[in-house]
């Protein structure tokens, strides 16, 4: 397995869609492509799976380990011929002065060789400071080529591929020219998401096609390394053969945002997933809990408000005790009400709180949040501090006093700016998105509430 880092000198320098292209045209050769990105991030990594045709995963320092980032690249990529992955913002930024949570970080503890996307607007003669400065700033980093972009023309590539040869030992492994068609449509959180973009595989097909006409792919792969990482295996846990519970899981336009390896830590846990599209299916399933994660509800608001039965059935289901985690999207279709663009929508109607859209973010980067005594998921042994992430336009107005929260906001909004984590018979609902990691397995601890609150319903038939 060969591996690369796609990194940038600063952020919005295209390596989004270099990533994808590139993700796409080497699946396109015949090679097994596994796509990772760094930081907290739901849209990328959905247009890189489906550019890869492999679910894309998460390396983010902020909640996991140094360990469990090399198991996930180290697991995920066994089978791959080539691994990519794709920076968050420039190559050096990061939260802290020593660069720990940096890509550069992500480069150095992974071993993996760095591509530098850089966008070339108005640059020529300047370009060659920029690559040997990035070079100086620390020796560990194996700057292993860089891919122009936003060229103006072939006279412009021309005179930025002398200077780097002239004066630099960096290669140069391609030039993109600057082009309307490699544009994808973007919103207050970023790309419009690929479930949501009917076109996305025409689009991925497009990018792919001017990616590996103006990217030399052969030396691309010459420059990865195939250095073999150690990591400690992912191994199936001791419950995994018990009867699986059913969990349903809201997977459509409006809710997409999930990360995989939580979905295969819920199965590893003992759950089946059972998709829910909230926009066309007028009744649950046979289900024994629900999960509706984050997305776009506000998109889809007219939508969500006439499926009617949907609505009626899920606000019965849940006040009945159906156990259920929602997260941000998730929480935003469970209020009363949803006000965006001076319109108002009717919601599920389960949290006694009116959700309202606004033009800037009400909560928005990492959180840390500590768990109270009201949580309802069992914890094997007192809960420490649990970080996560939260990043939403919206806040929940007119909430009704009186409630149980699972957590107190340490860092961040969440709800109120002091409470997330909101309790409402067996619904945990809160605008941070969890990762299931060592610091907070909160997949086993959620399936575990659901099988208890299954058995428990079995056992009180059985008495009667």
């Amino acid at each position: 397995m060969s591996r690369l880092l796609i990194s940038a000198a600063h952020k919005s320098s295209g390596k989004t869609t270099v990533t994808l292209g590139l993700c796409a045209a080497l699946a396109a050769r015949g090679l097994t492509v596994q796509p990772f990105k760094k930081g907290p991030d739901y849209i990328d990594p959905m247009w890189l799976e489906q550019a890869a045709g492999r679910p894309c995963h998460n390396l983010d320092f902020h909640c996991m380990s140094h360990a469990e980032i090399l198991t996930t690249v180290g697991h995920y990529s066994a089978d791959a011929d080539i691994a990519l992955i794709e920076g968050n913002k420039g190559l050096y930024d990061g939260l802290d002065l020593d660069g720990s949570n940096s890509n550069a970080a992500i480069a150095t503890l992974t071993q993996t060789p760095v591509i530098l996307v850089l966008d070339a607007r108005g640059m020529t003669r300047g370009i060659a400071p920029l690559i040997l400065g990035y070079q100086a700033f620390d020796n560990e980093i194996n700057i292993a080529g860089v891919i122009l972009n936003q060229l103006g023309g072939s006279r412009h590539e021309a005179k930025l591929r002398n200077v780097i040869e002239h004066y630099t030992d960096v290669p140069v492994i391609g030039g993109v020219h600057r082009d309307p068609s490699l544009e994808i449509i973007e919103r207050h959180l970023g790309l419009i998401p690929s479930n949501e973009d009917d076109a996305a595989r025409r689009k991925i097909e497009q990018i792919s096609t001017l990616i590996s006409r103006q990217v030399d792919l052969d030396t691309l792969l010459t420059v990865a390394t195939d250095t073999p990482l150690t990591y400690e295996p992912i191994e199936l846990p001791e419950w995994a053969g018990a009867e699986p519970v059913r969990i349903g899981i809201a997977r459509d336009a409006a809710f997409g945002f999930y990360y995989p390896d939580d979905l295969d830590a819920l199965e590893r846990a003992g759950a089946q997933l059972v998709a829910i599209d909230t926009l066309r299916d007028t009744s649950l399933p046979d289900i024994d809990g629900l999960f509706i994660g984050g997305g776009f509800p506000e998109s889809r608001m007219q939508a969500l408000e006439a499926n009617h039965e949907l609505r009626t059935v899920l606000r019965t289901a849940i006040e009945q005790g159906l156990p259920t985690y929602a997260e941000c999207g998730g929480l935003m279709y469970l209020s009363r009400s949803l006000s965006w663009n001076g319109r108002n929508c009717a919601m599920v109607g389960v949290i006694p709180g009116d959700v309202v859209m606004h033009e800037k973010p009400q909560g928005r980067g990492y959180v840390q949040l500590r768990e109270t005594a009201q949580a309802r998921w069992p914890a094997p042994h007192p809960a420490s501090d649990l970080a996560a992430h939260e990043f939403h336009y919206s806040s929940l107005d007119k909430l009704e006093q009186g409630h149980d929260y699972a957590y107190e906001v340490l860092r961040g909004t969440g709800i109120d700016g002091n409470h997330d984590g909101l309790i409402i018979h067996n619904l945990l609902a809160c605008y941070s998105h969890m990762r299931d990691t060592g610091q907070h397995h909160w997949t086993r601890r959620f399936v575990d509430f659901v099988r208890h609150h299954r058995d428990s319903g079995r056992n009180t038939q059985q008495k009667l």
